[in-house]
């Protein structure tokens, strides 16, 4: 089994058949065939399963996929550092980033490396934090922006920035003078669902304060979350950044959590197996730039860098 055989394999499984991946890898489709067949005969296991509407992989099909992409993506890491060696940064550098940071961070990012770096190719995948942290670990990205605790197992992490949490309610709400817990228990709250970083978060929070609150709609979009507080589905809490906008225009209200600020952390993430490339760590120092450019000039609303 060599590389080859490994890219055309990866190919039949994102493709989902024979012939979408003969066009893609310029490969007549039988000969497409023959190599699996080669690569089942090697293994002594059944790699694919084929059926009118296309091909998927085995269980013994899915570890080969996962270890092949891991394979794949190393030998170009490698190719592309070594061609680099005494020159200036160059090669495809894969970033992923959560909806919210994408909006404020990747233009400027692109921009930034675009004018320092024009030999390195950046490409910037935009997702929920759970989704980035299975990329990070696939190894599909380079390094990544994620929301969390900084103790990821297989991912080394460095906390880039902290990030204000607001209660966002409609403008004629009730009760906007009683507690903060009286108001949360009296008052419907929209969530993100449990498998959303915010939302370990916004449960951490009500358990240590004593609150007794359980959302009455769970979504994973901010964007549809704003609308449903707009028409008075309920409040919720988001980040300051995502909700300004709104609250600038009359649209919402806002309200800071009571004693200090509620916040959460995100962190520069990348993979603690493999090394990093020197066009990713140049691109890495671009984005910690950027980030704290945003921030000191309060485009970052509700950010603030880590005390060192």
């Amino acid at each position: 089994m060599d590389i080859r055989q490994l890219r055309y394999f990866v190919a039949i499984v994102e493709e989902g058949s024979f012939s979408r991946a003969a066009a893609r890898v310029n490969v007549a489709q039988p000969a497409l065939s023959a190599h699996v067949r080669r690569m089942e005969g090697d293994l002594g296991v059944d790699l694919l399963l084929r059926s009118p509407r296309g091909v998927a992989p085995t269980e013994a099909g899915q570890v080969l996929l996962s270890r092949a992409r891991l394979l794949i993506a190393d030998l170009e890491r490698t190719m592309e550092e070594v061609r680099s060696v005494e020159t200036d940064p160059s090669g495809t550098v894969r970033i992923g980033l959560p909806g919210t940071i994408s909006d404020i961070l990747s233009l400027p990012v692109i921009a930034a490396v675009t004018e320092r770096y024009p030999n390195v190719k950046l490409i910037v995948s935009e997702a929920m934090s759970g989704f980035v942290k299975e990329w990070v670990l696939d190894g599909r990205i380079d390094f990544a922006v994620l929301y969390g605790t900084g103790r990821v197992q297989g991912v080394r992490q460095e906390l880039l920035l902290n990030e204000e949490l607001v209660l966002l309610m409609p403008p004629d709400v009730e009760g906007q003078g009683s507690s903060l817990g009286e108001f949360l228990s009296c008052n419907p709250l929209i969530l993100p669902s449990e498998t959303h970083g915010l939302r370990a978060v916004v449960d951490r929070y009500v358990r240590n304060a004593g609150i007794l609150v359980e959302p009455v709609i769970e979504i994973d979009s901010y964007s549809n979350i704003k609308r449903l507080v707009r028409k008075g589905y309920g409040c919720s809490i988001l980040p300051l950044c995502a909700v300004v906008d709104e609250r600038d225009a009359g649209d919402l209200l806002l309200r800071s959590f009571e004693g200090s600020p509620l916040w959460r952390s995100a962190y520069l993430s990348m993979s603690s197996s493999r090394a990093i490339t020197q066009a990713a760590a140049a691109v890495g120092v671009v984005l910690k730039e950027q980030v704290a450019r945003l921030i000191a000039q309060g485009h970052w609303v509700g950010a603030k860098l880590p005390t060192r």
